[in-house]
């Protein structure tokens, strides 16, 4: 007979004793528990005490947490948080150098516990630590342990940034300045100060006068590339929070000392790999430095403004008026109509109204100009080629470039925050100080092109915009590192190409929408979903490793979960390290009726997702994160290891209790294994057309009533 679910079995040690084996109830205090292992051992005072994990993070056990206890766990009986909190404060105020750090050690171990944090804190913990920093005494090993539990301490969220002291911060600036520092007191004080711009208006402005771009610049260019990502990191958070008019001046400042070539250089083109936390900095970068052009993007044109309409003019002399001869230019002010509708601006008289949509508003007229002034010849090639076209097939160039800009800043999201855990970045908008508008140019280039290629005309507008698109993202997706890699990526997917790439995916696909075939659909959909749901099934049954949820800088440990055959039970339990291959049912102590689950949730929803603090690092794990919530009240969080998995697990849950798999992987299975379904069902209807409708039933004969006569 099993033993009832509230029974766990564990291993409790004490230095100099033997370990106790002992049964805990887990409807009984934790207090009496622990009384009675101070019991077994003689010792007064249980109050005193506490229950820890023996292994990983050694965090300690309280009355919420206890559910987590499995079965086999070495626990440790420990000084309660309370003793050690007090015993670390007084130890690291003392005399002695070896015993103050020896605490600091521990302390920054420590401080990762919650329940630690809260009682350190409580007794004024973080004014201590923030005194040892202020006070400049601290070097080397010592001062990165202060700076550690500090960051720790304030991680858990329980105190505001705001009580930080100014002291505090100049002395935490001064060690990011200092031209030979360690390396590991400059990471602790580059995350500091990260996270004091990150979490208070009021730090913001206070980090912004002690740190200048140059200083953090110069971190760039070391070889350690954790020391590069919190020096970027720090850059963005400043660019992030600093006012709408400062950006721009900060912007400046940013391409006074060249960031963009040193990141380029060091960075991107480095000798090293770029990790995954590196390159969701740069695409961080990237979209910070495209949203300042969102003030441009939603301007609208005023067409009582001259200056305004000065730059429309330059525009037209540029394409006209290239030999700057006066007498021709006062020939051609009474052809300004002409000269506007040639060059494809959608409003003849007064092409300012063009201008007057937000988006693009006044970025596209930017674009234009540096266009017309930057690269001239292209520009006038674009112009005049159009304008002595008399067969409608002229590329309207006004028209175009204003949609053009519309369209880039859609697929480069101007104007929206950018995207926790998104690491898309662009190596080719590292390769120029005016990366936007040569990205422009080059694709006002392609949108003429490719109208050539279609032999367009104005009512085919719409088409190639959308040709043109395709074209766009699908370079992009290529990744090019440079812009002259873009254009040959952008020359390999002419027209026709996208026409065969189109029509290759539409073979892959089933775009056939006639009632039989929907009708086939319909019938093979419920078979191809069984299907789906037994895959999902085996999958649990096989099992799947799961790492257990820690905070950064924290080794984390595994457990493993899998269904039994007879898709009743689940099994989990702890594992020391990663599995290669099916790990038995006799090594996984725990189980869960698949009868006791109440509802499978995800994201937010999920308990230890709700206790997390809105951490950038809690927020990548969101999209992975699941629960199972069973009877009476209790809860197994999952944490998957990639998006496959996650799919894998949330659909098998699901449909073990008859619900509907929603994921994402069961509409792409069921999208594939429909159309190669439907495909081979109508082999011998190739080259055949389906009706529509299916066919009359004829009328009946004339002689349907007739009789045989036997006689």
């Amino acid at each position: 007979m099993p033993p009832p679910s509230d029974i766990v079995k564990v291993a409790i040690e004490w230095p100099g004793a033997n370990a106790q084996l002992i049964e805990i109830d887990q409807k009984k205090p934790l207090s009496s528990i622990i009384r009675e292992v101070c019991d077994g051992w003689s010792l007064s005072g249980s109050e005193q005490f506490a229950l820890r994990y023996a292994d990983g993070p050694q965090l300690y056990i309280t009355e919420q947490t206890r559910g987590e206890i499995k079965n086999g766990t070495i626990l440790r009986l420990a000084i309660s948080p309370g003793r050690a909190a007090r015993q670390l404060l007084e130890r690291i105020q003392s005399h002695g150098i070896d015993a103050r750090l020896e605490a600091l050690k521990e302390l920054a171990k420590l401080s990762a516990d919650p329940t630690f944090a809260g009682e350190f804190i409580n007794m004024e913990g973080i004014g201590t630590l923030g005194r040892l920093v202020e006070s400049g005494t601290h070097f080397g090993e010592m001062l990165a342990f202060t700076l550690t539990a500090f960051l720790e301490l304030m991680d858990h969220g329980i105190v505001s940034w705001d009580l930080i002291s100014l002291s505090f911060i100049k002395q935490i600036a001064g060690y990011v300045n200092q031209p030979m520092v360690d390396v590991s007191i400059l990471q602790r004080s580059l995350a500091i100060l990260e996270s004091m711009v990150l979490n208070s208006h009021s730090l913001y402005h206070r980090v912004a006068q002690e740190i200048t771009v140059g200083q953090l610049i110069g971190h760039l260019q070391v070889s350690n590339q954790e020391i590069q990502t919190y020096a970027i990191a720090l850059i963005n958070a400043l660019f992030l929070k600093a006012p709408e008019d400062r950006r721009q001046e900060m912007a400046g400042t940013l391409a006074q000392k060249h960031l963009r070539s040193i990141i380029l250089n060091h960075v991107i083109r480095g000798n090293r790999p770029i990790k995954a936390e590196m390159a969701h900095q740069l695409y961080v970068l990237q979209v910070l430095t495209f949203n300042l052009l969102e003030e441009r993007m939603m301007t609208k044109m005023d067409p009582s403004d001259q200056a305004q309409r000065d730059v429309i003019f330059e525009l037209r002399r540029i394409a006209f008026d290239g030999d700057n001869d006066p007498s021709n230019a006062e020939k051609r002010k009474a052809m300004y109509t002409k000269d506007y509708k040639m060059l494809g601006f959608t409003n003849h008289v007064n092409p300012a109204v063009d201008f007057t949509q937000t988006p693009p508003g006044m970025l596209a007229l930017d674009n234009m100009l540096y266009l017309a002034k930057l690269h001239q010849d292209t520009y006038v090639r674009i112009v005049l080629e159009n304008s002595s076209r008399e067969d409608k097939h002229e590329c309207p160039f006004g028209r175009c470039a204003i949609e053009l800009t519309r369209m880039l800043c859609e697929i480069l999201q101007v104007g929206e925050l950018p995207n926790e855990g998104c690491n898309d970045y662009h190596p080719m908008f590292f390769t120029h100080d005016r990366a936007w508008e040569e990205f422009f140019c080059v694709c006002i280039q392609l949108l003429n092109k490719t109208w050539k290629e279609m032999r367009a005309t104005a009512e085919d507008f719409n088409k190639v915009m959308q040709v043109v698109r395709e074209q766009i993202t699908r370079a992009l997706a290529m990744k090019p590192s440079s812009l002259d890699q873009l254009k040959s990526k952008l020359r390999s997917l002419s027209y026709s190409e996208i026409l065969r790439l189109r029509q290759s995916e539409r073979m892959s696909q089933d775009d056939f929408q006639s009632p039989p075939i929907i009708e086939l659909r319909e019938r093979i959909q419920p078979e191809i979903l069984e299907l789906i749901k037994q895959q999902r099934l085996n999958r649990l049954c096989e099992g799947s490793c799961f790492r257990k949820l820690g905070n950064r800088r924290r080794q984390e440990k595994f457990w493993f979960c899998r269904l039994s055959l007879n898709h009743k039970v689940l099994h989990y339990g702890d594992l020391d390290e990663s599995p290669q291959g099916e790990v038995p049912f006799e090594m996984l102590t725990d189980k869960i009726p698949v009868s006791d689950i109440k509802s499978v949730v995800t994201g937010k929803d999920c308990p230890h997702m709700k206790e997390k603090s809105a951490l950038k690092q809690n927020k990548e794990v969101l999209e992975l994160a699941f629960s199972i919530l069973y009877d009476p009240d209790e809860a197994l969080n999952f944490v998957a290891p990639n998006k496959y998995e996650y799919c894998i697990w949330t659909d098998g849950l699901c449909a073990l209790l008859g619900r509907e798999m929603g994921s994402d992987l069961t509409r792409s299975d069921l999208d594939t294994l429909i159309s190669m379904e439907m495909k081979l069902r109508l082999l011998d209807l190739e080259n055949i057309t389906i009706p529509e409708a299916p066919p009359p039933v004829p009328k009946e004969p004339s002689t349907y009533n007739f009789t045989y006569n036997y006689g």
